[in-house]
């Protein structure tokens, strides 16, 4: 019985443990025709938080790698069909850690009808502190003066990972952030 009390309180703790993936989430305006936006040129967003200029450099590079994947021409021109900027916001979460040691022996191993086994369990916890960094990428037709598409993607930057560690993050999350841009027309 106070093993299966203690396999609970372990689940218990085990299921509020953040996930390590990055979370994306998007949304855009279902009425516009993402099919006639061709060239985009990066903006300033005012008052946003930014991160140091190797990372913003790192940011800015995967967004372009993956729109000119997707057929768009990045402009320094006024006339751009677009206008992209980004913020970034940096956190921490403390994370919870827990593990069961789990070893003896008990009913099947000799127990059983003979009055039970040895029996022995100790669980060990640890807290640590996991940076979250989250990366929300807007875009705006400055035709209409309307944002048309906005994307965030959490736990894409950690300003404690080594340089190629996060630019892969920053690459992956970038990647699956704009996975489904363009959307699809309605049909």
């Amino acid at each position: 019985m106070k093993r299966l009390m203690l396999a609970g309180v372990v689940s218990l703790f085990l299921s509020v443990v953040p996930a390590s993936a990055q979370d994306v989430r998007y949304d855009f305006d279902k009425d516009k025709d993402f099919s006639k936006y061709k060239t985009y040129k990066w903006v300033a967003i005012k008052d946003a938080e930014r991160p140091d200029e190797l990372t913003a450099k790192q940011l800015m590079g995967a967004v372009d790698t993956v729109l000119a994947s997707k057929g768009l021409t990045k402009t320094e021109s006024e006339t751009a069909d677009l206008y992209i900027g980004y913020q970034t916001a940096i956190s921490s979460e403390k994370e919870f850690t827990s593990y069961n040691t789990g070893w003896g022996y008990g009913p099947g191993w000799g127990g059983g009808w003979y009055g039970g086994g040895m029996s022995s369990t100790t669980t060990y916890g640890s807290t640590s502190t996991v940076y979250v960094g989250q990366l929300d990428l807007s875009m705006y037709d400055p035709a209409q003066k309307q944002l048309v598409w906005r994307g965030v993607a959490s736990k894409t930057l950690d300003p404690k990972a080594k340089p190629e560690k996060k630019q892969k993050n920053i690459m992956k999350a970038v990647q699956k952030l704009l996975k489904n841009y363009p959307p699809q027309p309605k049909k």
